[in-house]
């Protein structure tokens, strides 16, 4: 393997500079570790930015790429293969929904579930019923209409003009949410847990209000559960932690174990909507990809690790908590099970750095934000390892009440 300036020499020559990179090259991973080429070992709670939700090079999984990969890797959606009506099924069962249309990320996820809700709401209110509901703070991903209901400025600069139908309004607001759905309203759309927002939660209260209004303006309920779904929050969707049902809800990052995929699963009255030609994808659900998806879940399901999630991010929240309890620096845990962050008075990749450097790899998000993302097979003693090296990083302790 060439040395890291090696690596970093010739993207700087011939990659678009889009990235900031941390300075080091991966070049294996098992379980919760990775090891940089000279074999050092970090403990991963970032997991692909929530993809490796097993770890990395989980036996199963790679017993199943080599198998499919030596069998058939793609053949277009013009033909059936065997693992598409059966993904499709295992996902309409586990979450109520009816029908599911596969992409190759979670930004085209988004992208078809707004195509879906527009033609399902000009069915019922013509051209006019087009507007979509955003969130401030939220983020959808880097494709046009998903930017379009992005609300954070940073994604969106220098962009314009995105889709002009687009009302944005603050997280658990309910008098802006009430003041901003109307019959033209097409869809309202939003993270359960907002991830590269800073891992905010929507209250109940508010989802809730917004099934309310989509049903009584005859709107589309769309959760983007791209990263917080799919086992994160201890259940297998976050809509079920929450007790709302979505009308469409957008899925991918650890749905293939890190092959690229993902999906919008959606009830029979807007998905009746689409029909053939409407849509489409050349990649997206082929027979490797989903028989990976497929393992994945029975995974998930055999190994119990929505049980582990639950207990061990209960765990990481209060560990977490202990951090905000004693050091000046932390102000606030949010989230819950593995989609969880700490917010800081001080920025956070000065942090990431420094975890690096202490082989521990954490993430930064809104500058003040440490996320946690870790795989699904974290445990306690994993926990405390990370806690410790967050701790040498945080200053000067809180004075304690004499």
């Amino acid at each position: 393997m060439p040395d890291l300036e090696q690596i970093a020499d010739l993207e700087r020559r011939y990659l678009l500079q889009t990235y900031n990179r941390y300075p080091v090259a991966f070049e294996r991973g098992k379980g919760v570790f990775l090891y940089d080429a000279g074999g050092k070992k970090y403990l991963d709670f970032v997991s692909g930015l929530g993809v490796n939700a097993l770890g990395h090079a989980h036996p199963r999984i790679v017993k199943t790429i080599r198998e499919q990969s030596a069998r058939l890797i793609h053949i277009s959606n013009l033909y059936y293969h065997e693992y598409q009506g059966r993904l499709a099924e295992k996902l309409a069962a586990l979450s109520g929904l009816d029908r599911v249309f596969f992409s190759n990320s979670g930004t085209e996820a988004i992208e078809g579930s707004i195509k879906l809700a527009r033609l399902a709401s000009h069915r019922v209110g013509g051209a006019e019923k087009s507007r979509l509901i955003g969130l401030e703070g939220s983020y959808h991903g880097r494709t046009f209409g998903a930017m379009s209901l992005t609300g954070q400025d940073k994604y969106r600069k220098g962009f314009e003009p995105l889709l002009e139908e687009v009302t944005f309004v603050p997280r658990n607001n309910l008098e802006a949410l009430r003041a901003a759905v109307n019959d033209q309203t097409c869809a309202i759309v939003l993270e359960p847990i907002f991830g590269e927002g800073g891992i905010l939660e929507c209250s109940v209260e508010f989802l809730q209000e917004c099934r309310a209004l989509a049903d009584r303006f005859q709107a589309v309920l769309i959760f983007d559960e791209i990263q917080c779904g799919l086992g994160r929050t201890g259940a297998l969707f976050a809509f079920q932690t929450f007790g709302v049902k979505p009308d469409i809800v957008a899925i991918a990052k650890p749905i293939a174990a890190g092959l690229p995929l993902g999906a919008f699963l959606a009830r029979e009255e807007f998905a009746s909507a689409i029909s053939a030609g409407q849509h489409g994808t050349t990649f997206g659900g082929g027979p490797l990809a989903c028989r990976v998806a497929l393992e994945y879940l029975a995974i998930v399901e055999e190994e119990k690790l929505l049980e582990n999630v639950a207990r061990v991010g209960a765990y990481l929240h209060h560990e977490l908590q202990q951090l905000v309890d004693d050091y000046a620096a932390a102000k606030e845990v949010r989230g819950r099970g593995f989609i969880q962050g700490i917010d800081l008075e001080i920025p956070t990749r000065p942090i990431v750095e420094q975890g690096l450097a202490q082989g521990v790899l954490f993430n930064s998000t809104q500058d003040t934000v440490v996320r946690f993302l870790p795989p699904f097979l974290l445990q306690e003693q994993h926990v405390d390892k990370g806690i410790r090296v967050l701790r040498k990083f945080l200053g000067r302790k809180r004075r304690k009440a004499a």
